[in-house]
């Protein structure tokens, strides 16, 4: 039984997080006002791109580790 590839695991990781990014950033130019959080649309900018490094990170090791599973038949 084979698994994903690691190259794909991380591109796929990549799109999704790519799409939550632009998710984000529309989400905090609503919500910072609501809490009364005042930033400038590059602000916007690198909190995203912080986070966002951090989901790919994050998503890459939690498919890896569900790829190893599937793998050893472990579930």
């Amino acid at each position: 039984m084979t698994g994903q590839k690691k190259k794909h695991s991380f591109l796929e990781t990549c799109l999704s997080t790519a799409i939550g990014y632009f998710i984000a950033l529309i989400t905090q130019i609503i919500v910072f006002p609501w809490f009364n959080i005042e930033v400038s649309h590059s602000q916007h900018l690198m909190i995203g791109l912080i986070f966002t490094v951090v989901s790919i990170i994050r998503g890459y090791f939690v498919r890896r580790l569900f790829n190893l599973i599937h793998v050893r038949n472990w579930l």
